[in-house]
């Protein structure tokens, strides 16, 4: 089993990135494959806080490395908290949510499987309209702007 201290070495060992002006996580890709639609990549989320309502356009797997994931609702409202060794798969089109940390924070590793025409996640306002996407392309750049390297 991984000590506290394994755990906080695995994290030092990642580079972090910010994605864009996006607050309260980092992340780093570790695989995308294009022509399989599939990329890999760990987002650590800060500790009490979530992010923008999203939608994913793509089938989602996350497996919690360490923390707590909290999924919210669109109005903010908890609606799920996955602890540390929780694996999840959802369908594409689930249901706009945001997500966060727990106290802790949160580590989580993310699979994504195909796409909406290259889309992989719809950023969403507060009437749940789409401002933004993110697509296989774009985190395809990510994964190359970090050295095309997992961990880079």
């Amino acid at each position: 089993m991984a000590s506290t201290s394994d755990l906080a070495r695995f994290d030092r060992q990642i580079a972090w990135h910010r994605l864009g002006d996006f607050e309260h996580f980092h992340y780093n890709v570790l695989a995308v494959d294009a022509a399989r639609e599939i990329a890999d990549f760990i987002i650590r989320y800060a500790p009490d806080q979530r992010i923008f309502v999203h939608r994913h356009r793509s089938d989602t797997r996350t497996f919690v490395i360490q923390g707590e994931h909290r999924i919210f609702e669109p109005d903010g409202s908890l609606k799920e908290v996955r602890p540390a060794g929780s694996y999840t798969i959802a369908p594409a089109d689930a249901p706009p949510h945001s997500e966060g940390g727990g106290a802790d924070g949160a580590l989580v590793l993310y699979n994504t499987r195909g796409s909406a025409g290259g889309v992989l996640f719809e950023v969403l306002d507060d009437g749940l309209l789409t401002v933004a996407t993110l697509g296989l392309a774009d985190v395809l750049a990510l994964f190359d702007a970090q050295g095309g390297r997992a961990g880079g």
